[in-house]
């Protein structure tokens, strides 16, 4: 299982940036996949996840700012990311699980300026 994330930059107060995570190596239609962050010298945390079906979950942190989103025939997970704050500042990492192996992406680098 490969997980490819990209699209992480540096952006400024209020911008918007798009992730994208590429699988492969796995069934990516069936399983569930979700994005964490890791803030400068803090635990990751879970940001947003989705499941086969396109039932999604939101940190409360990010409702209402992030959409997380799949797309079966391309086999990649996106983040959409607007209202950005510094606080969103991080790595992002894209994840799933497959026969109770955890799998996480290489993580893209996300800076808010203020």
């Amino acid at each position: 299982v490969q997980l490819q994330a990209s699209g992480g930059g540096s952006v400024q107060a209020g911008g918007s940036l798009r992730l994208s995570c590429a699988a492969s190596g796995i069934n990516f239609k069936i399983n569930t996949f979700a994005w964490y962050r890791r803030p400068p010298g803090k635990q990751h945390d879970l940001v947003a996840s989705i499941t086969s079906t396109g039932v999604s979950h939101s940190a409360d942190s990010v409702k209402g700012r992030f959409t997380i989103s799949r797309d079966n025939v391309r086999r990649t997970l996106y983040l959409q990311m607007n209202i950005l704050k510094p606080e969103d500042t991080g790595v992002y990492y894209c994840f799933t699980q497959l026969r109770g192996v955890d799998y996480w992406g290489k993580g893209t680098l996300v800076t808010v300026s203020s």
